[in-house]
């Protein structure tokens, strides 16, 4: 019997086979009949949900403005200090920095970036989608789409990153390498290089390189054009690809396909560091966000107090902290 999925399995069973490693037995899943403010799968009753998804478009606008800067901030004090460790702190900073932006524009994917649906598309789509690394197209909010309606189902984009875990120390510290050295990077820039080249994938991929082009422009204009690849496409090419890879395993890895969220989402409590750098903005609320999508980001942290208080999240299968959840990714024996 195989131990890996082909092309012959029924997805069913490789639900059944290759997930759910790390989902909480039913039994310290304490039943949840729902209360005054949240229905018996969590999600916030109407009143409750009606002031839950107030898009708060001030704030964001100024997260938006905010983060379209920071580089320039990170990259103009590297220059100023003209020292090594300005400069690994520059690209550290910047591997961070693609985790924080990205938070928008998957805001935008949900629609709750902005309330009036011309400017969210505008700005987290085609600007920030164009500017970090995409096409500036939709096609990340139809397949996250796919992602959120069956977790871990038949169209779900992610079943491979998510599956098989626990694994072997040896597997992930593989993985993790593939990240770091730029491997994994290159993979997903890859596509855009060929599609200029392919038919009926030309104007996406030309579409995705002129983002760059205008980033490197930028560069450019203020002096620093090699800038780009130390200060742009490495740090995105290798750091953020480290930070991605342990964010999407602590909302997702070794979950399994149910109806009931806290089979399908991590809760792990947050620092300070994970709160207000590495998972700003209230992304790290993940659990919470997946019963109930339609909640802005902004609100996150108070759907999530409403579960815990009224018994839907519990410590029986909370992780205390991410270095702990990490620490179950690999499987003791290998």
């Amino acid at each position: 019997m195989t131990d890996m999925l082909t092309p012959q399995m029924s997805h069913d069973e490789a639900v059944e086979r290759f997930t759910g490693g790390l989902a909480p037995s039913v039994d310290v899943i304490a039943p949840f009949n729902g209360s005054d403010r949240l229905r018996p799968d969590g999600r916030p009753k109407p009143e409750f949900r009606a002031e839950l998804r107030k898009i708060p478009n001030a704030m964001n606008a100024f997260h938006t403005v905010f983060n379209l800067g920071l580089p320039a901030l990170y990259i103009s004090a590297a220059v100023a200090i003209d020292h090594p460790i300005g400069w690994v702190a520059a690209y550290l900073a910047m591997g961070v920095y693609f985790q924080r932006i990205l938070t928008l524009h998957h805001e935008a994917a949900h629609r709750l970036l902005f309330s009036k649906r011309a400017v969210n598309d505008w700005v987290g789509e085609k600007l920030i989608g164009w500017l970090v690394f995409g096409d500036g197209g939709n096609g990340y909010r139809l397949v996250h789409t796919q992602h959120h309606r069956d977790e871990f189902g038949e169209k779900e984009p992610d079943f491979l990153l998510y599956a098989y875990y626990p694994i072997s120390r040896a597997s992930l510290r593989r993985k993790m390498v593939r990240d770091i050295s730029g491997v994994s990077g290159y993979k997903n820039l890859k596509p855009a290089f060929v599609g200029l080249f392919k038919k009926g994938r030309r104007t996406r991929a030309a579409r995705y390189l002129s983002g760059q082009l205008a980033v490197f422009a930028l560069f450019f204009a203020f002096g620093h054009p090699w800038l780009y690849l130390f200060l742009w496409l490495l740090p995105w090419a290798t750091m953020f690809r480290v930070f991605n890879r342990l964010r999407a395993l602590a909302e997702h890895g070794g979950m399994t396909r149910s109806d009931d969220r806290r089979l399908t989402s991590h809760n792990i409590k947050q620092g300070f560091m994970a709160k207000h750098l590495f998972l700003s903005q209230g992304i790290g609320y993940h659990l919470a966000h997946h019963v109930d999508s339609g909640i802005p980001m902004a609100n996150l942290a108070k759907l999530h107090r409403a579960l815990e208080e009224d018994g839907y999240i519990s410590e029986s299968f909370s992780y205390p902290g991410y270095w702990n959840f990490i620490g179950k990714l690999w499987r003791k024996d290998g």
